[in-house]
């Protein structure tokens, strides 16, 4: 199974719709899944990117889940690529119409975000970061963190 993806980078898109995955990603990936990943709509306005043994049992617990369960795997696949391989330098290419829906021009946000890495535009990255500090602050203090 590939590790746990957490960290965020900052890159850009190239003319043909190309971004990077930062190599401290790349390393979390299972060897014998070989690079391979899944592209599909993420769940806030980003694109997620999960390597191929994370979709797959993503994909088995939905598809045994609720309705609400089954009609997100519906979602997944309707906007999923098809697989692709991360090139040895860490490329690979994001469909147009992905980064249309998540308003992604020139400059991408890379985030670990568990068993999926997601792909932001940095103007949507920052307003969930906002929200979700502001969350943060409301919940918990420092007695949280004893």
């Amino acid at each position: 199974m590939s590790g746990e993806f957490l960290g965020t980078f900052t890159n850009s898109v190239n003319k043909l719709k190309w971004i990077t995955i930062p190599a401290v990603f790349k390393k979390k990936l299972d060897p014998q899944i070989e690079q391979t990943v899944i592209i599909t709509l993420g769940p806030n306005t980003d694109i997620a990117i999960y390597p191929l043994d994370n979709w797959k049992d993503k994909i088995e617990k939905l598809k045994n889940g609720t309705d609400r369960d089954k009609r997100l795997l519906a979602n997944l696949r309707t906007f999923a690529s098809s697989e692709q391989k991360i090139e040895a330098n860490g490329r690979i290419k994001i469909g147009s119409e992905l980064l249309e829906i998540a308003n992604i021009k020139d400059k991408v946000i890379v985030k670990g975000s568990g068993n999926y890495i997601s792909v932001w535009s940095p103007e949507n990255y920052e307003q969930f970061r906002q929200k979700r500090l502001e969350e943060h602050r409301e919940l918990f203090n420092s007695l949280d963190y004893q």
